[in-house]
């Protein structure tokens, strides 16, 4: 499992009325996008299994709130579509506020 410590953006996070990007969205985005490693290959056109596990310093954070923004920049970097996960497994963790982390698989 692959594990970046950085601290999940929920989608209220991310956007800013229904078009625009929130200044907070772009760095996440862009941070992630230099933290995830090269070496992981995804099919194209095979049928995906995701596992996630969001460290959440927030015990009012909702489960499923991180979940669209981090599948969209895994899309971005690792260039496949979300239509081909069929199968996610997602695992909320309380942290303690400067320990959030998100650790991901893509089978």
């Amino acid at each position: 499992m692959t594990r970046i410590d950085y601290k999940p953006l929920s989608i209220n996070q991310c956007w800013q009325g229904k078009r625009f990007k929130t200044p907070a969205y772009t760095i996440y985005e862009s941070s992630l996008l230099y933290l995830l490693p090269n070496s992981i290959k995804v099919p194209k056109d095979k049928k995906l299994c995701l596992e996630l596990n969001f460290g959440l310093s927030s015990k009012n954070a909702d489960w499923d709130n991180p979940i669209k923004a981090f599948v969209d920049i895994l899309q971005k970097k690792y260039q496949f579509n979300d239509k081909q996960i069929y199968e996610a497994h997602v695992t909320k963790v309380d942290v303690k506020k400067g320990e959030e982390f998100i650790e991901f698989d893509i089978k």
